[in-house]
């Protein structure tokens, strides 16, 4: 009997404190670029019993309450208790930040080049509307539904910030066959039996999400709700947070490849963030416009420079044309400098905040503007 194909992808909720520190580190970025749009920006947070520490180099002539920011985060989030071991009105928020090293600034400032060294990846394919992987969208869209349904179905108001999705699917060659299994731990309150919470679970998260993506709902496939059996103490008090520790949740949910940087907490001249979003824009603009039904992007920078010293593309044999034509046609065709990149995708706003949830891809928002299919046109044209 042949082995089937299977791939999973994980999601967790904005409660996790992993996404806690990223959301705050996000929140700072956000009110500097409102603020001061040129303002540079390196903000890392992280999240414990009682206490929030923020660290970084931020460069601006702006003023930033970053204590008053970090408890709006948590207080949004959910922590609004104090029985929950973490909350925005007592906990401790502490902040070491110096100003951006003057050496970067020579590459940044005075070259318009990259803030670092580094490779970044886009990618796109057709298993979904939004052309990304079928199971990191599944467990983004389950992880949002628990969030929706903690503030808005008072038959669950049980639920509680923290959470962690998975969906495994199984395929027939590259293509969704059927869910085989899905994961789904929810941080509760303790006087919930858990039969509730995995009824409540599989009507009001499960069946919604497979429905939403046409998926065989019937078909007998494997639901793990809160497999310890309980999940009462989460968050912060649970485990430490800290920004950056979830960039592939935040990307393709293991689908390609990574280059290793995190997006939270960084202004637009970081290609870390400013590339990844230039090159999922690129992936995603060819496979709209039917040059492949994958790609995958890599594009490379030296810190100070401005222009990338390699760009990549692989179609895992999907092209219209070869891939060294794709990737000539994409040279030709977008300004891949960290300055045309920014400008292109309106990256010197407060949106960022937005994104350190969910995914930063596959997001159909008004403010994803690398998720706009825009240069569509220009590549069949470029290619014909």
């Amino acid at each position: 009997m042949p082995v089937p194909k299977l791939f999973t992808s994980e999601s967790v909720t904005e409660g996790h404190p992993d996404k806690i520190a990223d959301q705050i580190s996000d929140a700072i970025l956000d009110d500097v670029m409102v603020r001061d749009p040129e303002g540079k920006v390196a903000c890392e947070t992280l999240v414990t019993t009682g206490m929030i520490f923020v660290a970084g180099e931020i460069t601006t002539e702006a003023y930033v309450d970053i204590p008053t920011i970090a408890r709006n985060v948590v207080k949004d989030v959910g922590y609004t208790n104090a029985e929950y071991g973490f909350d925005y009105q007592t906990c401790a928020v502490i902040t070491s930040i110096d100003e951006q090293s003057p050496d970067i600034r020579l590459g940044v400032i005075d070259k318009q080049g990259a803030g670092d060294q580094g490779m970044m990846f886009g990618y796109a394919c057709k298993e979904t509307n939004v052309l990304m992987p079928m199971p990191i969208v599944l467990a983004h869209r389950m992880a949002m539904r628990l969030a929706q349904m903690r503030r808005e179905n008072s038959s669950m108001s049980y639920l509680r910030p923290d959470g962690k999705t998975q969906a495994t699917v199984e395929y027939d060659g590259n293509t969704p066959k059927c869910i085989h299994t899905i994961i789904v731990s929810t941080q509760h309150e303790a006087d919930v039996k858990r039969e509730q919470i995995e009824e409540d679970v599989r009507r009001h998260i499960v069946q919604p999400v497979l429905e939403e993506y046409k998926l065989d709902s019937s078909s007998n496939y494997r639901l793990l709700v809160n497999p310890t059996g309980r999940f009462v103490e989460g968050g912060p008090k649970a485990d430490c947070g800290l920004t950056g520790r979830k960039i592939i949740v935040d990307t393709y949910g293991g689908v390609g490849s990574h280059g290793g940087g995190a997006f939270s907490g960084k202004d637009p001249s970081k290609v870390d963030r400013s590339a990844s979003y230039a090159a999922r824009h690129i992936a995603k603009n060819v496979v709209a416009a039917g040059l492949a039904d994958a790609c995958e992007i890599q594009i490379a920078y030296a810190i100070g420079e401005a222009e990338p010293v390699s760009i990549f593309i692989d179609t895992a044999g999907t092209g219209l044309i070869e891939d060294k034509a794709i990737t000539k046609v994409i040279r030709d065709t977008f300004d891949l400098t960290p300055k045309g990149m920014i400008e292109r995708l309106k990256l010197k706003r407060g949106i960022y905040r937005k994104t350190a949830v969910y995914g930063h891809f596959g997001r159909e928002d008004e403010e994803f503007t690398w998720e706009y299919c825009d240069y569509v046109e220009e590549l069949k044209r470029r290619v014909r």
